[in-house]
């Protein structure tokens, strides 16, 4: 056997038994550990390598559900309740119509063209509803796919549920009870003030509550419910005949008198079932119920009975997830990254995934105490975060997975990129390093690139490869030498014409005007972001004014500590950046800042946002608190105002409710802002 092929086999062992945890931890206790993105990442590997070293899956990837409780009566379904496979894109969409119609071609050559019902994949918990002769008989969990769980106590205080339908008729139906996300905030405040765990998710708490032994603490969570299956149906004189497709299980739910989603819909073919899902990825967050994607069902019963089922899903159906902001993968490497201010920040390099519609293969990892703190080794599998443009971050270590002989990590002595003799130190009052001298050519490139780019002037057509050539050619070596260049300089450096060359000339003239905060951003001070930057333009008005400026002077300013106060006067004594200065602004139009909004509902305030905002890019909504006189922060404490939550938000949305931080909507913010 190969080293490889043995590794592989050692992990897959690991993952087995670590999947079987999870699934355990999720099914049968409500307690999940990781979220549901990263489970089905493991389940995904697991899956692939006993495929690849055993050829047949194992009874942990095939697994329905869970077991039964104890705690409940046994319920033997009547209809085996199945789990959808899981696709993530639209090829695998296309790829999963043609096994079906491969399918659908061996059983019957003569089968119509199929069409589509497509619904939404509600983060919920599965319920088994019997009526017989219209009267509410027996609710049951999924339980392991056979047998369920009998609690008919707890659902019977769903307000949504009819005790008895519009016709005595017997059937089966199946659904899904969810929690909203308003109950689910109001919940978890409730538990908080009871000092009693948090619960992790919507689902988590649905499935929570319907397990209850006792019915009035269901009853007192607000539980909903939508019905989208029909098992068995026998009808009576007067009511509906029995449907021959999914759209008339749907009508036919309706009709009775149970509740169903209004967002179903008919799709005649993929393309149509690709708008339905891009529609809903992007809306999916207005919802009052989370959902992490569609279902798709071939609308036809009787194209259903033909297509059948695998060992654990259906072959007539599939659930078509929407971007995953949580997965699982490799960390190869970790070097450390130089950035323009000299702090050194350790990156990890990881094995390349996918992850909310992009593919990611580095992720920083902020500081030394935070590899310590997730005890992070080279080997190490890890769970991943992104959503939309937050900086993918490790959230977790799953160190069952950790392969033998790896060593912690340790922070090196001296790092090439920082000139001198490499030297790096702890900053006083951080967790982070830094270089101790400054005057790389790769350092000084760094803080060029931030200078024209668009945090800093915005100097459109000048970018990284246009400050390297300059550099290459002599021509800019700090930036007071870009104020100087003519068209000519540019016509010498390759790829540029005469139209490119004008282009960035007369950009550059255009940056000239400036304001002082976005000056003092573009000048990459130490401790001095975009937030600090404007403060201290709000405070002192004028470049010269804070060249001048004293220790006390500066601490006197709300939002500027020590450490912040320290590398400005460090900043003040440094005499060749103070020299590169008086260059820069003999060539500058500094204007002044909008002064600082002192009335409304945000001014003064703190804001931090988490989570993926359906209308704004994070950029836009903390111009716009800012506009609104609030100030943004970088983490999360209990001096912080307001945690402003779109999709996906993590662990600061947990971390808000444990620290008493009032929470806004993306709707709240907008209103309060406006």
């Amino acid at each position: 056997m190969t080293d490889r092929r043995k590794g592989d086999r050692t992990r897959l062992v690991s993952l087995r038994k670590l999947v079987a945890h999870h699934q355990h931890q999720y099914h049968t206790k409500d307690a999940p550990e990781i979220s549901d993105e990263a489970y089905d990442a493991l389940v995904r590997e697991l899956a692939n390598l006993e495929e690849s070293l055993e050829g047949k899956n194992s009874k942990v990837t095939k697994q329905i559900g869970s077991a039964v409780s104890q705690a409940f009566s046994k319920v033997t379904h009547v209809e085996p309740q199945w789990s959808f496979d899981n696709i993530f894109n639209y090829d695998e969409l296309r790829a999963w119509e043609e096994r079906l119609l491969r399918c659908l071609e061996k059983q019957d050559k003569e089968h119509q063209q199929p069409d589509y019902v497509v619904e939404h994949k509600i983060d919920g918990l599965k319920i088994v509803l019997e009526y017989r002769r219209g009267e509410l008989y027996r609710a049951a969990t999924r339980g392991d796919g056979a047998v369920g769980e009998d609690v008919t106590h707890t659902a019977k205080t769903i307000k949504s549920l009819p005790r008895k339908l519009k016709w005595p008729v017997d059937l089966i139906g199946v659904g899904e009870v969810w929690l909203s996300k308003s109950e689910f905030v109001r919940l978890n405040e409730d538990r908080k003030a009871n000092t009693e765990p948090l619960f992790a998710n919507p689902r988590n708490a649905a499935a929570g509550s319907l397990r209850q032994l006792d019915a009035n603490i269901a009853a007192a969570r607000n539980l909903a419910l939508y019905v989208y299956d029909v098992d068995r149906y026998q009808s009576v004189a007067g009511a509906p005949p029995a449907p021959r497709t999914q759209w008339e299980e749907l009508k036919l739910l309706g009709s009775l008198g149970l509740p169903t989603s209004e967002h179903s819909q008919c799709c005649k073919n993929t393309s149509e079932i690709e708008q339905y899902y891009a529609e809903w990825k992007a809306d999916h967050e207005a919802l009052p119920y989370g959902v992490d994607g569609i279902v798709i069902k071939v609308n036809a019963i009787e194209l259903q009975k033909l297509a059948g089922y695998t060992a654990k899903s259906p072959r007539f159906g599939v659930a078509y997830k929407f971007p995953a902001v949580e997965t699982t993968t490799v960390v190869e490497d970790i070097e450390l990254q130089v950035g323009r201010t000299g702090v050194v920040t350790p990156v990890a390099n990881l094995r390349p995934v996918f992850i909310d519609g992009s593919t990611v293969s580095r992720a920083t990892l902020h500081n030394e105490d935070q590899i310590k703190r997730l005890d992070l080794r080279v080997g190490d599998t890890i769970i991943l975060r992104k959503a939309g443009d937050i900086i993918p971050e490790v959230v977790a270590v799953l160190k069952e997975l950790r392969p033998a002989k790896t060593t912690p990590f340790r922070f090196p002595e001296r790092v090439a990129a920082c000139g001198g003799d490499g030297r790096i130190e702890r900053v006083p009052g951080t967790a982070a390093y830094r270089c101790v001298t400054r005057d790389s050519e790769w350092l000084i490139k760094q803080q060029m690139y931030y200078f024209v780019g668009k945090t800093g002037l915005n100097i459109d057509g000048v970018g990284p490869k246009t400050i390297d050539a300059l550099w290459d050619a002599g021509l800019s070596k700090e930036p007071a030498d870009l104020f100087t260049l003519t068209k000519a300089d540019f016509l010498s450096l390759p790829g540029f014409k005469d139209k490119s060359a004008e282009n960035a000339v007369a950009a550059i003239k255009n940056s000239r005007r400036i304001t002082l905060g976005r000056l003092l951003t573009a000048l990459a001070l130490d401790q001095v972001g975009e937030e600090t930057a404007l403060l201290l333009a709000r405070s002192f008005g004028s470049m010269e004014k804070l060249r001048q400026a004293s220790y006390e002077e500066l601490l006197a300013i709300n939002g500027v500590g020590e450490v912040v106060a320290t590398e400005i006067k460090a900043w003040q004594s440094d005499p060749k950046r103070q020299a590169a200065l008086t260059r820069l602004l003999a060539h500058l139009d500094i204007q002044a800042d909008q002064p600082l909004v002192t009335v409304g509902a945000l001014a003064g305030k703190t804001i931090l946002f988490t989570g993926t905002l359906a209308s704004l890019t994070r950029g836009e909504a903390e111009e716009k608190a800012r506009r609104a006189g609030a100030r943004i922060v970088g983490s999360l404490t209990k001096k912080t105002d307001y945690l402003v939550v779109g999709a996906s938000p993590g662990g600061k949305l947990a971390e808000a409710h444990r620290l008493g931080v009032s929470i806004l909507t993306e709707t709240e913010f907008l209103q309060l802002s406006a």
